[in-house]
């Protein structure tokens, strides 16, 4: 035994076949028993062998026996292993033979669908289509949207800069890529098909294929594996300078452009191949959103991409530093939209347009190149008779007065027709949908809803004398041409807008519920001038004109509120229905409320500040309304089919309000004047389209409420004494306008009046007279 401890070595280097010299096969004995250690002439030790040396063994020999094993008591062999070790030897073996056979699987499948794989011909690429836009009941066409304006060209003409700004800003290693990026086709597929979150490929190879061969984004991971092998297909079979010459060619740039050639002329009134360096960068620069990059909507975001374009370009080595340092950021050439938009009728196309873009949930340009047919809710009669109401006002007007006219089924919501202005293409911004106007007295039947709504009778009375001084003014409240009611109730008060008496009622029922009344109708919440204040009665909020008909045609439906729509069908590319409104609509007040509302404003046209309706010959309910200093005047009217509504403003030079300028014989623009003309105009061919239709009987809720004046709200002196001491005195002066010397009636002749601002204070401190 010394003798293997002091030379292990030698015997374990020799190859000799001797006993004494076994060399390598030592190491494969089994780990008990005698067999191979004893054909090396060395004595092997055994677990069954106490006599043998538990330090030395097998363990201290050299290369020929290796080190050995202990046995289970620890002195010497192999142990056996537990049970629960080979199951799992066994399953892990199994699961990399079943990992390893799929892999391989999957690359044989991968390499016969790559090998069958073609690339489609430029005549089988699938190109854009136009989408089209529908009067209502989709027969008759009003415009074709999304026209391509494209023009191919050579891109050896183009100076090397331009592609080279297209791969800084889009692919900074297409020059070296096979046609996809690996970790970013991962990722995009994990985006895509495991969270839900649209993602394209990266490289431009990926885009180009994505966008013009399979023609959309592909969202299962069949089609991206489909769409990553296509783009190494077509990165073997056309050449880096074909592939980004094709998507030059084709992607979208803004501005209705599709490739560089159309881009070059539309922001820059000149050819592709004369851009400078600095205007290549800024058409590359916004690609990835032209529409919202735009130089003319984001100036600040174009700039910040034109600066990263050009930083790329400085690390591909495609410019130098100073070359970089020499640019400036470009100016590009007004914009100006295809004639599709031109007209009043581009102000429809637009909004319906919009509201199929957020109801289908895509970008401009995939609705209008996807080949889909919206059909709106605008009547192509309802639509004439409304422009050519406001063609027909008086010439005479400001250069700057802006007028809203919309008219919207009270049935469905649906918008039959808009005028949001004279033309799309030189003010694109829609008087209806996005301008506000202090809506005046058109807010007071909102505080009558809520009175009724909270056990207040039609028959509620209050002294409305003018030059009140009333709870939450300072100043006095006025009435309309300063007239002295004296008593009345809440029917002959609607009926000439008086100002005392809405403010006393507002004050007995809270403004807040009055605020309250005209959300749940349908104005916004964060309506601009919406609040709960003593003054919110007389209209210091500021809704849209459509807004308004929103609220209003809760009023005309029997108190069922619902939203106003522009888009009734959307019939997708594929020829199925991709969207069809259903009307919900939600009842907000009672139908017995609103019953006695409408009674009341009906009183409006037979005999108040809109009386020229009446001569529509049929029933007709509505409220006038003037803003402070004639700022703003409405008329809202309606019928239980059909809402109309008219209102005007008047812009100043810096883009604030200013009094409307009279016009057409008027020495006042209020509700009661050009807007009602203008109702009356549009509404009568209209009307005579549709039955005449009742309103529901007055149903005299609530109980009558006659309060005498607090001791603060005294009457100041009238322009014509009144008796007050009777329990009902009669007003000396009659409500009802009077004819002048001007062909109009004594209302356009009223004072300048002062309202709260709109945004007003919880406690106003300006002298209030909103006319009617």
């Amino acid at each position: 035994m010394t003798d293997r401890s002091s030379s292990p070595q030698r015997v374990s280097t020799r190859a000799s076949s001797t006993p004494s010299q076994p060399a390598r096969r030592s190491t494969r004995a089994p780990q008990s028993g005698t067999g191979g250690w004893a054909s090396t002439g060395v004595q092997a030790t055994s677990a069954s062998s106490p006599a043998a040396s538990p330090a030395k063994g097998g363990g201290a020999g050299g290369n020929g026996g290796g080190k050995g094993t202990k046995s289970k008591d620890g002195k010497g062999g192999k142990p056996e292993q537990p049970r629960w070790k080979k199951i799992l030897k066994i399953t892990g073996l199994t699961a990399l033979i079943a990992f390893l056979v799929a892999v391989a699987v999957g690359a044989i499948g991968l390499m016969v669908i790559y090998s069958r794989l073609e690339v489609p011909a430029a005549s089988d690429v699938a190109l854009a289509q136009s989408s089209t836009v529908y009067w209502a009941g989709g027969k008759q066409e009003m415009a074709k949207v999304g026209e391509v304006d494209r023009e191919i060209i050579d891109c050896a003409a183009l100076p090397e800069y331009v592609p080279h700004a297209i791969v800084a800003a889009e692919d900074r290693s297409f020059y070296t890529n096979p046609g996809i990026d690996f970790t970013a086709t991962v990722r995009a597929l994990y985006q895509t098909v495991i969270k839900g979150n649209t993602q394209g490929g990266s490289t431009i190879t990926q885009q180009y294929v994505e966008r013009y061969y399979v023609g959309e984004t592909t969202t299962d991971i069949r089609g991206k594996i489909k769409e990553a092998l296509l783009a190494l297909k077509v990165d073997q079979e056309q050449s880096k300078d074909e592939v980004l010459c094709n998507y030059m060619n084709t992607i979208y740039l803004g501005r209705g452009a599709y490739g560089i050639e159309a881009a070059a002329e539309a922001y820059f009134g000149k050819n592709a191949e004369d851009l400078t360096l600095s205007e290549a960068a800024m058409l590359a620069g916004i690609i990835p959103a032209p529409s919202a990059w735009d130089p003319r909507l984001d100036p600040d975001k174009a700039e910040s991409r034109w600066n990263y374009v050009l930083d790329g370009m400085v690390e591909a080595e495609f410019i130098s530093q100073d070359e970089r340092d020499a640019q400036e950021f470009p100016e590009t050439v007004d914009y100006a939209a295809s004639d599709t938009y031109g007209g009043t009728t581009g102000y429809l196309i637009r909004a319906a347009l919009d509201e199929a873009i957020a109801t289908l949930d895509l970008t401009q340009e995939e609705l209008e190149m996807g080949g889909y047919q919206v059909v709106t809710t605008f009547k192509k009669k309802d639509q004439n008779a409304v422009v050519k109401a406001v063609k027909q006002m008086p010439k005479d007007h400001a250069d700057n007065l802006r007028v809203a006219a919309t008219t919207v089924d009270a049935k469905t919501g649906g918008v039959t027709a808009m005028y949001g202005g004279p033309d799309y293409l030189e003010v694109q911004r829609n008087a209806v949908t996005q301008d506000i106007a202090q809506a005046g007295s058109t807010f007071k039947p909102f505080a009558m809803i809520a009175a009724l709504s909270n056990g207040y009778s039609l028959d509620t009375q209050y002294l409305s004398n003018d030059s009140m001084t009333l709870p939450g003014f300072e100043n006095p409240v006025r009435n309309f041409a300063g007239v002295n009611y004296g008593w009345i109730d809440m029917v002959e008060a609607t009926q000439n807008s008086v100002n005392t008496y809405y403010v006393q009622l507002n004050e007995a029922v809270g403004p807040e519920a009055t605020m309250n009344t005209a959300i749940k109708a349908g104005l916004p919440e964060d309506t601009v001038g919406l609040d709960a204040n003593a003054a919110n009665v007389l209209g210091t909020a500021s809704p849209t004109a459509m807004q308004m008909a929103q609220a209003y045609s809760t009023m005309a439906d029997g108190g069922l509120s619902k939203g106003t729509y522009t888009v009734q069908k959307i019939v997708g590319p594929d020829g199925e229905i991709a969207f069809k409104h259903e009307t919900e609509a939600e009842r907000v007040f009672s139908q017995d409320v609103i019953a006695d509302t409408t009674y009341a404003m009906q009183q409006v046209v037979q005999g108040g500040s809109a009386y020229k309706a009446e001569e529509l010959g049929r029933p007709i309910a509505g409220k006038t309304g003037t803003s402070n200093d004639n700022n703003s005047a409405w008329f809202a009217g309606f019928t239980p089919q059909i809402v109309g509504i008219v209102s005007m403003y008047q812009v100043g030079e810096d883009g604030s309000v200013e009094s409307i300028t009279p016009f057409g014989g008027y020495s006042e623009i209020t509700g009661g004047s050009v807007p009602t003309d203008i109702w009356v105009s549009m509404m009568g061919p209209i009307l005579d389209r549709l039955p005449v239709e009742e309103f529901p009987p007055r149903a005299d809720v609530g109980t009558a409420v006659n309060t005498s004046p607090s001791p603060t709200a005294t009457a100041s002196p009238s322009p014509t004494p009144t008796q007050t001491s009777k329990p009902k005195p009669t007003k000396t002066s009659t409500p009802k306008p009077t004819e002048t010397s001007e062909p109009v009636p004594t209302e356009t002749t009223e004072p300048p009046v002062t309202t709260p601002t709109p945004e007003p204070t919880p406690t106003p401190t300006a002298t209030v007279a909103t006319g009617p």
